[in-house]
This record gives C-alpha cells, structure tokens and sequence, in this order.
C-alpha cells in the first residue's frame, strides 16, 4: 500500500490539510489539476446521482491518496 500512496504523491495527488470538507479528496485533486474545489465538489454530487460508481471512486482515492506531508516508512531489509 505504501507502494501505491507514494505513486499518488510523486504524481501531486494529496489530500491537503486544509480546505478540505470529508476527507480532502476532492480538495487534493483540484489542487492536482488546478480547478476550483467547488467544481470538482459539484462534479462528484453529479457524478453520484447518476448511476454509476462514483463513491466508490470516491472512497478507492480517499484510501489511496496519502494526506499531505506524508512520508513513506523506511524500508528495512
């Protein structure tokens, strides 16, 4: 899992500390993309009235985003 969440934070997806309303996912992916929050907030509450599988998205990016200032353990061989 380490692994996975240090992809997401070499690729700047994070969950910031601040500005974020449940989990910071969709603060972490504006930021990622710069956009407005709101937009991506709103894109979400579309998303999840459709059918579809986007709090599931939601919820597999909340586990693998790492939370901003995350640091991978160190590895002991």
């Amino acid at each position: 899992m380490d692994g996975i969440r240090g992809a997401f934070a070499r690729a700047g997806l994070v969950r910031p500390q601040n500005g974020r309303w449940l989990a910071g996912v969709c603060a972490g992916v504006a930021a990622r993309t710069g956009i407005d929050a709101w937009m991506v907030r709103l894109a979400l509450l579309l998303l999840t009235i459709l059918p579809g599988s986007a709090v599931v998205v939601y919820a597999v990016l909340w586990f693998c985003m790492p939370p901003q200032g995350w640091v991978p353990p160190a590895r002991t061989h």
